[in-house]
């Protein structure tokens, strides 16, 4: 969390909102304005972005409403607007605040991003600080925000006082888009300069991927044999142009990659309670029903958090009183291996925490789970770290160089045992939402600091491994709700939740909303949605008919709802759940849903 600035930074910031003192010259102090729209929240939220607001009635500072935003679970109730501004200018940001922990401030300045914010707030207190642009800077984000689940707080008369932008024209059309060198996951694109542009936005299938400054881009992280559609437009400080012709290319096929040629095309994932029972009762590996095609032995657990020595310790008879002996549960295994499954070990769960501070701990990580898959005579590995497991350290912000020593050690750990048991080693992640697509918004402690470090945490894992990785398989429950590339909030208990989060993974995103950082789409094979088996096994659950229209919209692009995906994407490999215990004790409904549509 951010200290407050010093009573000297705060003196200066206000002496600099009154007129007269500011420091701007005189030619400059002729042309300043306010930027912001509704900064008094008198026409609702018109101009705002916010993901847990609305206005109010009372309490107002001026006029008659003024804006209301409640922090509730991972979501800190921010709310934003960006305002058009001039290269190398001064301006003054200020607003009125009451509550605790209530942030103003501004991103994407191009210099030094600011921030302010009052610990409490029992009535209205003015908050204010200056920012500078940079040289090419044309846009800035101004935003509020409170805190993590510390109730509502409201804001009022928000203003950004400054050189206002000068009139101009977008730039022209670009011409001659061009699709040039094409591999499995990249497309290499170049394009005539444009009149009036200063840099370039490149789209993929509708969405903005990434702004260069070029007239060529080289867009990566797409799937092996997909077409895709690609445009461009200009950008200048007046705006964007209309988009140019579009260009379509196709990737190559590719190798496939992750150790994934002998799944079957569509595939059922499913853990297996093997170290404790619970209230689904303990199922014995040979009584796992044909359907399951992918099976994750639950849990590998370390002997301490940071010790990397992960144990495998089966149910024991006082606990499991069915469990079948250490020979039975080899000889199962190999019986489900010959009809063509695949086995592996899951490390981590809800009480596996597993962080790898030390080199010795990486390399004592390796050589233990490697003594579990010898021992089993298992096909890989599964990595459900959850918790405290992954975190980023404040330094840390691009997820495509980590610094974190527990994402770099894990990162070589996972490379080092993809190497030991060569390509058909099946390698599996099953991150929760708030590791993964929670990344869209916020990644790490963020720009300013206080953020969550473990936001986005799997991203970095992801990314590194990617051409390892057999199958991802994000818990698409016991989430909080997300947003979406539509911008929009989404909340378990149906299908658009599936689709929204899913889609995230096949089209890529940028992350904390960066458009130059994007985290690349990954390979529909590569793909199985993560959902409880029933009611009992976990939020989140959804019924057959629920999960029949996600299918049905991601492969097919029909009996879609609110949410549109930005592709269709036929070979999604399948789905995954917690557990096949749960769905037994359920009476199978969800291994047979699964069985209906894919047969």
């Amino acid at each position: 969390m951010d200290r407050p600035r010093p009573l000297l930074a705060l003196l200066t910031a206000a002496a600099l909102a009154v007129p007269g003192i500011a420091a701007l010259s005189s030619a400059a102090q002729a042309a300043d304005a306010e930027l912001i729209r509704n900064g008094g929240f008198e026409t609702g939220l018109d101009g705002w972005g916010c993901t847990a607001g609305k206005t109010v009635t009372s309490p107002v500072r001026t006029g008659g409403s003024a804006l209301q935003a409640t922090p509730v679970g991972n979501d800190y109730a921010q709310c934003s607007q960006t305002v058009t501004v001039q290269p190398n200018s001064q301006y003054t940001l200020s607003g009125y605040v009451r509550g605790s922990y209530v942030y103003l401030g501004a991103s994407g300045t191009g210099t030094t991003d600011v921030s302010t914010w009052t610990q409490s707030a029992s009535d209205w207190q003015q908050l204010t600080t200056t920012f500078r642009t940079g040289a090419s800077t044309t846009q800035v984000t101004i935003y509020t925000h409170g805190w993590y689940n510390t109730g509502a707080y409201y804001a009022d008369d928000v203003s950004v006082f400054g050189p206002g932008a000068p009139a101009g024209q977008p730039p022209a059309v670009p011409t001659g888009l061009t699709a040039g060198a094409v591999t499995s996951s990249s497309v290499a694109l170049s394009w005539s300069a444009a009149s009036g542009a200063t840099s370039y936005a490149v789209y993929r299938d509708g969405v903005k991927v990434q702004t260069v400054s070029g007239t060529s881009a080289t867009v990566t992280g797409l799937a092996a044999a997909t077409a895709y559609t690609f445009q461009v437009a200009g950008v200048n400080s007046a705006g964007e142009s209309a988009k140019s012709t579009a260009v379509t290319a196709t990737t190559t096929a590719g190798s496939g990659g992750g150790g994934s040629t002998d799944l079957p095309t569509h595939a059922l994932v499913g853990y297996l309670h093997a170290s404790f029972a619970n209230g689904a009762g303990y199922t014995r590996m040979a009584d796992v029903p044909d359907s399951w095609d992918v099976i994750d032995l639950a849990f590998g657990e370390p002997t301490s958090t940071t010790s990397g020595d992960i144990r495998f310790t089966r149910c024991p008879v006082t606990e499991c009183p069915n469990v079948e002996s250490d020979a039975d549960f080899k000889a199962a295994i190999k019986a489900k291996q010959a009809a063509g499954k695949k086995v592996l070990i899951s490390i981590g769960g809800q009480n596996g925490q597993v962080q790898l501070t030390t080199t010795a701990a990486r390399d004592t990580f390796v050589s233990s789970v490697s003594q579990i898959i010898d021992t089993y005579g298992l096909d890989g590995l599964d990595v459900d770290f959850e918790g405290h497991s992954l975190s980023l350290n404040t330094d840390d912000t691009d997820f495509k160089n980590p610094k974190t020593p527990t994402i770099v050690n894990l990162i070589s750990a996972l490379k080092t045992l993809k190497a030991r048991y060569g390509s058909k080693f099946v390698l599996s992640m099953a991150p929760e939402t708030f590791f993964v697509q929670m990344g869209y918004q916020f990644y790490g402690t963020g720009q300013w600091g206080g953020q969550d470090p473990r936001c986005g945490a799997y991203l970095p894992v992801i990314y590194a491994l990617r051409d390892d990785l057999t199958l991802l398989h994000v818990q698409d429950y016991n989430s909080g709700p997300v947003m979406g590339l539509d911008n929009q909030y989404h909340s378990m208990g149906g299908a658009d939740f599936h689709i929204a989060m899913t889609d995230m993974l096949l089209t890529g995103f940028p992350v904390a909303g960066n458009a130059n950082n994007v985290f690349p789409a990954l390979r529909p094979d590569q793909i199985a949605i993560g959902m409880p088996a029933s009611t009992n096994a976990g939020n989140g659950y959804v019924a057959p008919a629920e999960v029949t229209k996600a299918l049905d919209c991601l492969t097919k692009r029909t009996n879609c709802g609110s949410y549109a995906p930005h592709g269709t994407w036929p070979a999604l490999r399948g789905l995954m759940t917690w557990s096949i215990n749960w769905d037994r004790f359920a009476g199978g409904e969800f291994q047979r849903t699964f069985d209906n549509y894919f047969g």
